[in-house]
């Protein structure tokens, strides 16, 4: 019963009751005071009586087309919509009627902007494609076959952190919690199961922000990349793009919402030739791919390829833990100026590693190197970080790609990395590390170690104590940046992790391009073009040495 019901069914009882009271006077001087606060008690029930919807109003015939429970809708470009105030009868698109009077636009502005403010998802809501379990469950299943003459079942354990490290010798070097043998290709299992804790999931991928595929296109691929069958490497991702092409999300922006993460670098994804002999899938080359979005271990020449940190062996349930970790790594005393933990790539022509373990060698005393084509001891985490914790300087040659986990684990144990090639770091991780690369690490082009004119242990050694404090504790304030947390819940924490912020630097670049659409501009240029010259170490000298 609404307000006028009540008032007109107070009003007839008042009528009744005043006929008795004029033919009874004195009854009615007693209760007249009685009655008005009742009939006032009415009246301030009536107004403030809750909706059906529970929306507390002055206007009863309002209510929120999304109860709320629901969140905000998407429209075709993927806007979030806000949930505007609308009657339950009809109404137009410039005030809504009702038997109160009008409601114009800029009230219901008013009232959505009251209400969303506390959403704090708004904008950062995710969607989880269920995808067949042929594209990732099933493979976990298959785990001792993953990758040639190696067996990743222990490695995929734990979230994909892998087995817990438990030895009561490396607790000298390690915390006691928080560290795992960690694989460096499980990023896509790890992603996976912190993107299933995070508080902005949406079960309405009308709602979503950003579409995420949890193909574990890394492990998928490894399969058979050695395998001369081009059919068979491309068999999974053809099926994968099939799939997705005929779901509705994929509609709402062509796909360009869409996003996955490979465990392995992005030259794995982009074979560009039909040759059996030419290495790895086309999964990246798919038409239907270039309107994604992968988010690698190392990116490759083309825009759509976003690299994020390799998986380290630290992961944290505990913001303290981090606290506790980044302060022994300022106090820690390092006896070697630098450091190298490699192998020799004697049938490169263009590594320089077998010249910084020359240099490494002929300057013992300044430098300490850890082989790792003869024994296993780069396996183990207490070795490799106890060498890092120990050097002032690491040095971050390319392998067999630009890229190392080695960079990673020397950030994590406090070490000032040393880059040869912008390849290994400057051009690839823009989102996690600053873009002032000189505040955090040294560049030495490797044009200059391959020509012998920079002498390595001379030129660390005129970077002055100050200077070097001060790069020291930039790296110690990146550890928290480029971890994969193993957080006890998604709430509540200050510290962003490396999963924070490569989902963060998602959702701005898709609303970039729904920003694109908007403006009626063309949401495909720039967004998976290549860029030639991002890998142009001459160019990269360039401006450095101008």
């Amino acid at each position: 019963m609404n307000y006028f019901s009540r008032f007109l069914e107070m009003e007839k009882s008042s009528m009744v009751m005043g006929k008795y009271f004029n033919n009874n006077p004195i009854w009615f001087v007693l209760l007249s005071p009685f009655l008005l606060c009742f009939i006032l008690l009415l009246l301030n029930l009536s107004v403030f009586d809750p909706g059906k919807d529970g929306v507390t109003t002055l206007v009863h015939d309002f209510a929120f087309p999304n109860p709320p429970d629901q969140k905000p809708i998407r429209d075709f470009l993927g806007n979030q919509a806000t949930p505007n105030l609308t009657a339950r009868t009809k109404s137009n698109d410039h005030s809504v009627q009702t038997n109160q009077g009008k409601i114009n636009n800029t009230t219901q502005k008013g009232i959505s902007a009251e209400i969303n403010q506390f959403d704090s998802c708004l904008g950062r809501y995710i969607y989880v494609h269920d995808l067949p379990s042929q594209f990732n469950k099933d493979l976990l299943k298959n785990c001792r076959s993953l990758m040639k003459w190696f067996d990743m079942c222990e490695y995929l354990s734990n979230k994909g952190f892998g087995k817990r490290i438990e030895d009561n010798n490396s607790k000298r070097v390690l915390m006691k919690k928080g560290w795992f043998s960690t694989n460096q290709f499980s990023l896509e299992i790890i992603f996976h199961n912190r993107i299933n804790m995070y508080k902005c999931l949406t079960n309405d991928s009308s709602m979503a922000s950003a579409i995420y595929v949890p193909f574990y296109a890394g492990l998928e691929v490894g399969q058979h990349l050695w395998d001369l069958n081009i059919s068979k490497r491309d068999s999974s991702a053809r099926k994968l793009v099939h799939w997705l092409s005929k779901k509705a999300e994929w509609n709402t922006m062509w796909g360009r919402d869409h996003f996955l993460i490979g465990g392995r670098i992005g030259w794995d994804f982009r074979r560009q030739t039909e040759e059996e002999t030419d290495w790895g899938s086309k999964l990246m080359f798919l038409p239907e791919s270039n309107n994604m979005t992968l988010l690698s271990i190392e990116s490759s020449s083309w825009n759509n390829d976003i690299a994020i940190p390799y998986p380290t062996y630290f992961h944290p349930s505990k913001e303290s833990e981090v606290l506790v970790w980044q302060e022994r790594m300022r106090k820690r005393n390092r006896r070697y100026l630098f450091s190298f933990a490699g192998a020799p790539r004697p049938n490169s022509d263009d590594s320089i590693r077998d010249n910084l373990i020359k240099q490494c060698k002929s300057s013992s005393k300044h430098c300490k190197f850890m082989r790792c084509d003869v024994s296993n001891q780069c396996e183990e985490p207490a070795k490799v970080i106890g060498l890092f914790q120990n050097s002032i300087f690491c040095l971050q040659p390319t392998g067999d790609s630009y890229t190392r986990r080695s960079t990673f684990d020397s950030i994590l144990a406090g070490c000032i990395p040393v880059f040869f090639h912008p390849g290994s770091a400057y051009v690839q991780y823009l989102w996690h590390l600053p873009k002032n690369y000189s505040k955090y690490s040294v560049f030495i082009s490797q044009t200059n170690i391959k020509e012998n004119r920079v002498i390595i242990s001379e030129r660390l050694l005129g970077i002055s104590k100050n200077e070097v404090r001060a790069m020291r504790e930039e790296v110690i304030k990146l550890i928290p940046r480029i971890i994969y947390g193993n957080w006890r819940s998604d709430m509540e924490r200050k510290l962003e992790d490396a999963f924070d912020i490569a989902v963060k630097g998602l959702l701005e670049r898709v609303e970039k391009v729904r920003k694109k659409i908007k403006e009626g501009k063309d949401p495909s240029e720039g967004f998976a073009e290549e860029s030639s010259r991002k890998f142009d170490l001459l160019a990269f000298e360039g401006v450095v040495n101008p």
